[in-house]
């Protein structure tokens, strides 16, 4: 088939006294926020080259088909379609949410507390039927304090545009007018006479805060906050103890907090600390009480407590500890639960608030596993709590645990339809030395039979940005790829936060490179100890990790049989110079400012994957977009296919697919998640000769 070739129309750009070329800059447009929510306006020439890529990348998966549906038969196969989350008590309702085998969306029900006449108050499929549209996006499906009401927002393009809307749950009528354009987060005033939401200005950034009257059909809602900072975007909560709503505005690294009482009536937002670069705080209250989980004179982070945010005087309640992550409080009556983070892995511990002693919570006999926690009511006085963990050979178990008898019954454990047994599989936490000395956590699952001598194929994911770190938790998707002889390793590369904010530090602005270090040298790991071989790695990522498989493939061809990108963030250059976009501005202390800073500059153009594109080898590679996503405009991947076809010297296969009707998470609903895996793995097997 005829390989689709996007035109070329020359643009001279400079920046720094520094010019180069653009052949493809042509196809963003200048309205393009508008063309996130309808693609109708779309440039006809630019849909023509999308659509032409789509037929050619269908043609060389025409193969796979069978493959595709065996995997997405398999995948499925290995979901309990028919189930149904732990129950959570509110005052008066027990609440919980269930799938279906023919459904897509999930299904909302409640029941009085001590009856069992169940209620069904939101029905995912058939709201999408009744829209009569193709995405369906749920951004928030909350209920009010007084169990009335139901608040829901969705976005029915992608585009991350979410209408909210309060539905009467007896009348099932909507009870107030829509508000468009917001962020999608609800909260419910306790008293249910109003919402609070964030509203998205014209650069897709959530930075006012609004009150919605309950019942309000056609007045103004009252602005309650405004956050000046274009970097900055804002969120509203109620804290643990229900006696405050927090306020919190912040970047990646900077934030600053305000607090009003439930009962003000006229709301008037109080700042707690002034915001300081680089410094992250975040205040709750409890019993009395103010804790502080905060980074200031704590790398990472420690938890401060006062009694006062009128007259603060914080004294230090958890301490700091280097490269070992502080996490936040959940609070009982008797009890507060905490977490931390070090060395990719993941401790909970449980203080007894009457005696102060404090002691970790182990309960799993094996070494790498992701542990977690939820509460069981809104009540807190109870020592009840669901405790949960999985591994990479371990589907998800949830325990009943009373944190005074220290007793625990399982209460639900993930279930593998088509059947599982843990003992096939092989895990391992290994560490090597990165380019610079630093240990980097590994994380590697095998099936037991894949021998170890070089000639197993190996799929390198890997992500490494905005502190993010990889959990390594079951993934009933992966066996698919395990069960074939393929290992899936997991690199905890810097850029995340698996060894504390000082991790993150190390992987952005400009050690950005550290992170592409990193994960090349992963794949030299894995290479020397005969995991697997050069021409036999298959790499991996999305979003931000789409950006580390651009550096990796540009500087490291020939280590990797093929290359996966998922709406990869590729032209990274010319979007971090482009303060319009949504994400842009709000990432300088990620990426840098290239516009305003030339050390910035000359760095993010050393390594930005389109413009670091040389006429060479490449691997195979299958890159993956969606037309409607606004955190990495498609515009990027479709440029890098098109430079990479000028340039690469290779008859390897690449191929371009966009959803054009989805967003940054891609297909909505079950299937369609699945459908998109499945074509990934596809594409990995058919590379790696195994169909």
């Amino acid at each position: 088939m005829k390989i689709p070739y996007l035109k070329k129309k020359s643009e001279i750009k400079s920046c720094h006294n520094v010019q180069w070329e653009d052949n493809y800059s042509w196809i963003h447009q200048k309205n393009i926020l508008e063309v996130l929510q309808d693609k109708t306006k779309l440039d006809p020439e630019v849909k023509r080259y999308l659509d032409e890529e789509n037929l050619y990348a269908e043609h060389h998966l025409k193969d796979t088909k069978n493959l595709q549906k065996k995997l997405f038969d398999e995948i499925k196969g290995r979901i309990k379609l028919d189930d149904e989350s732990l129950p959570y008590k509110d005052h008066t309702y027990e609440y919980w949410t269930k799938t279906t085998a023919i459904g897509n969306y999930s299904i909302k029900l409640r029941k009085k507390i001590d009856t069992n006449d169940i209620e069904e108050i939101w029905n995912g499929d058939e709201e999408k039927a009744k829209l009569k549209t193709e995405y369906f996006g749920v951004g928030d499906l909350e209920i009010s304090n007084n169990d009335k009401y139901l608040g829901y927002s969705l976005d029915t393009k992608g585009s991350e545009y979410y209408t909210i809307f309060i539905r009467d749950i007896k009348s099932k009528k909507i009870i107030t007018k829509e508000i468009p354009e917001t962020s999608g987060g609800i909260t419910f005033s306790l008293d249910d006479k109003y919402i609070f939401y964030s509203k998205l200005d014209e650069n897709h950034r959530a930075r006012k805060i609004y009150r919605h009257t309950i019942g309000n059909l056609n007045k103004e809602d009252e602005l309650i906050f405004e956050e000046k900072t274009e970097a900055f975007t804002v969120a509203l909560s109620i804290s643990s103890d229900e006696k405050y709503y927090f306020i919190n505005t912040s970047d990646h690294n900077t934030s600053e907090q305000y607090y009003f009482g439930i009962d003000e009536k006229k709301p008037v937002p109080k700042l707690i600390m002034t915001r300081e670069k680089g410094i992250l705080y975040s205040v709750n209250s409890w019993d009395g009480k103010f804790y502080n989980h905060t980074n200031k004179n704590a790398e990472d982070f420690k938890i401060d407590l006062s009694d006062s945010l009128v007259n603060q005087n914080w004294k230090t309640f958890i301490s700091p500890k280097d490269e070992v992550l502080i996490g936040g409080l959940t609070f009982l009556n008797n009890w507060i639960i905490r977490s931390e983070t070090s060395n990719a892995l993941d401790k909970l511990f449980i203080r007894n608030i009457s005696t102060d002693v404090e002691e970790e919570l182990i309960f799993s006999d094996e070494k790498i596993y992701v542990p977690g926690v939820s509460l069981t009511q809104r009540d807190r006085n109870t020592d009840n709590i669901y405790l949960g963990y999985s591994s990479p050979k371990t589907p998800s178990r949830v325990y009943l645990y009373n944190l005074s008898s220290k007793s625990k019954k399982l209460v639900k454990e993930q279930e593998i339809p088509s059947g599982h047994k843990s003992d096939d599989y092989i895990v391992e936490r290994v560490e090597f030395k990165s380019h610079d000395g630093r240990l980097v956590p590994l994380t590697i699952t095998r099936h037991k039979k894949t021998i170890i001598n070089g000639s197993a194929n190996l799929l390198l994911y890997g992500y490494g940005s905005y502190g993010s770190s990889m959990s390594p938790s079951f993934s009933s998707t992966r066996l698919s790829l395990i069960d074939r002889d393929i290992i899936w390793a997991t690199a905890h590369i810097r850029g995340g936060m698996e060894k504390g904010m000082k991790w993150w530090k190390e992987g952005k602005l400009t050690n950005k490179k550290n992170t592409f270090e990193d994960y090349i040298y992963a794949a030299k790991y894995l290479i020397d100890n005969k995991y697997s071989s050069k021409k036999k790695i298959i790499g991996m990522g999305g979003s931000a990790g789409g950006l580390l498989m651009g550096a990796a493939v540009n500087q490291a061809p020939e280590l990797f049989l093929g290359i996966i990108m998922a709406v990869p963030f590729v032209d990274s250059l010319t979007t971090n110079l482009d303060h319009s976009l949504p994400l842009t501005v709000g990432e300088f202390d990620e990426f840098g400012n290239a516009k305003d800073n030339k050390q910035h500059f000359d760095y993010i153009y050393s390594y930005a994957p389109y413009n670091n594109i040389k006429k060479m080898d490449y691997p195979h590679i299958l890159i993956t977009t969606s037309l409607s996503d606004n955190r990495v405009l498609f515009d990027e991947p479709a440029k890098f296919t098109a430079k990479l076809r000028e340039y690469k010297t290779d008859n390897n296969v690449l191929l371009l697919k966009t959803e054009m009707n989805a967003g940054h998470g891609g297909k909505s609903g079950r299937d369609g998640a699945i459908e998109e895996i499945a074509i990934d793995y596809a594409f990995a097997l058919k590379i790696s000769k195994k169909i």
